[in-house]
């Protein structure tokens, strides 16, 4: 099987775990429904990106991108409700849950959503016609290349210290998860891609007890929480930097060209 043969089979069974995903959403099968459908786009997303300039890519990397931002306000909602449910504030959780129920209806009838399965639907003959004209003979080294310019980011927002952690969080999921999609061509060793994998972790756990202290302001029923939540956002952004640390002498030897990290989009 080429590349692209295994490349265009990746996407094809990422759609059918789209499909999964959304039957289990919304049949309210399990809690994780949402989720494995916000990993499925993400992998989409991935796979699409180091050739998101080719126009036969455009409209299925935007749909996703959509979806991405369409369901990001729910799962966050998901996230709080299990650590209010977690910290003793039942509640508190269940206020919400009335909220959580409304997303899911809203996600599973959006256009963005029909989209981006329509978009599926089209991408595969769309992909091949750029093959037999000879557009992919040079995909695999544009995968490389990309690869490496995002881990020379990489390299350039570790080197600095003033580096904002909100755009280094973004920047470490990007690096993190292009690898996956990629293991194969990655320069990352195994031991730096769990290094990348357990700093996203604390960076995300970190942003989430900051993103609730931010809510608290907002929402005053969470303010007995407001203090507890500002420790853990030390701490955790303390095992962060440990973290950072450690994959600093963990990441391949930069090109030369280290660029400073563009401000990342928000995922």
């Amino acid at each position: 099987m080429s590349f692209v043969d295994k490349f265009v089979a990746e996407i094809l069974a990422l759609q059918v775990a789209l499909y999964h995903s959304r039957a289990r959403l919304e049949a309210r099968t399990d809690s994780e429904a949402l989720h494995d459908l916000r990993i499925a786009v993400r992998r989409i997303r991935s796979l699409l990106r180091p050739m998101r300039a080719l126009s036969e890519v455009v409209a299925l990397n935007n749909a996703a991108a959509e979806v991405g931002r369409l369901t990001t306000p729910a799962r966050d909602l998901e996230v709080m409700i299990q650590e209010l449910e977690e910290r003793g504030f039942p509640v508190l959780a269940q206020l919400r849950k009335a909220r959580l129920a409304s997303d899911y209806s809203r996600i599973l009838k959006s256009p963005a959503l029909k989209n981006l399965f329509i978009q599926l639907d089209e991408w595969p003959s769309t992909f091949r016609s750029v093959e037999v004209i000879g557009g992919l003979k040079h995909v695999q080294p544009q995968i490389e290349k990309a690869l490496k310019k995002q881990i020379d980011r990489l390299h350039a927002a570790v080197d600095d210290a003033g580096c904002d952690r909100h755009e280094l969080r973004i920047l470490v999921k990007r690096t993190r998860y292009l690898t996956e999609a990629f293991p194969k061509l990655s320069p990352l060793s195994g031991k730096a891609a769990s290094s990348l994998k357990a700093l996203q972790s604390a960076l995300g756990a970190w942003h989430d007890h900051y993103q609730w202290c931010q809510k608290a302001l907002i929402e005053s029923d969470l303010l007995p929480l407001e203090k507890v939540w500002k420790r853990c956002a030390v701490t955790e952004l303390e095992k962060a930097e440990i973290q950072l640390k450690d994959l600093a002498t963990r990441l391949p030897k930069s090109s030369g060209k280290k660029k400073p990290p563009k401000v990342a989009e928000k995922e």
